[in-house]
């Protein structure tokens, strides 16, 4: 792991292989919550991320689990921010000014344009795409594409699946299960039902269901 000139590294901070820290990135400071009183949280991140200038990334609280996590080969552009008790999983973008509040998820493979921020509690699925300037404040489900202030939907990252690797049959299902779920005229549970009946079966399809059944905030239509 590399760490840069005037890097500061706080608190129970680990930090796994391979990383590199930029000058002028914080790593491990306290919470920004006022509920915050000193108690012995942690920062964990993972492998091969490169944390780039100004970057923040803070301490969980007792409140959130006590710990912030950021997996493995995670590219935070400069002034990117994540705040306490996030989980970050592999292989994610955060562009140049990008926040998430507190309690916020991203799976794995989201990109994250310049100037996003992301309400606290709010999950965004594996390789969605949000877009620059976009005010999220509700759940973006897996493999869509969102803009806006207060982002609603606008299609598939079909381009981020491709480079995923999702075979053509994959994103065929894909994109029958968004016009199903987001494009016809069935409620939501009628929507889920027929997923469950028409593409069960498919890792790619039960994840999507899986994500839209357990959403708290509400899932970005």
């Amino acid at each position: 792991t590399r760490i840069g000139p005037h890097v500061v590294i706080e608190g129970r901070t680990t930090l796994g292989e391979r990383n590199h820290l930029f000058q002028f990135c914080s790593v491990g400071a306290a919470p920004q919550d006022l509920k915050y009183a000193g108690e012995d949280t942690e920062l964990v991140i993972g492998d091969e991320n490169q944390i780039r200038e100004f970057v923040t990334v803070n301490l969980g609280t007792v409140a959130g689990g006590g710990a912030t996590r950021l997996g493995h080969r995670n590219l935070l552009l400069a002034n990117s921010h994540i705040a306490h008790d996030c989980v970050v999983g592999n292989e994610v973008l955060l562009a140049n000014g990008a926040a998430l509040a507190g309690h916020v998820v991203v799976e794995d493979a989201v990109k994250i344009s310049g100037l996003v921020a992301v309400h606290q509690f709010t999950r965004l699925g594996r390789y969605a795409f949000i877009s620059g300037g976009s005010m999220v404040t509700m759940d973006v489900p897996p493999y869509c594409t969102v803009q806006g202030d207060r982002a609603t939907l606008v299609g598939l990252n079909t381009v981020g699946l491709e480079r995923g690797g999702f075979t053509e049959e994959q994103i065929g299902r894909v994109k029958e299960a968004y016009r199903i779920l987001f494009r016809s005229k069935l409620g939501l549970q009628e929507a889920l039902a027929q997923l469950r009946g028409e593409l069960s079966g498919h890792p790619e399809v039960e994840h999507l269901v899986r994500f839209v059944e357990t959403s708290k905030r509400g899932v970005t239509r």
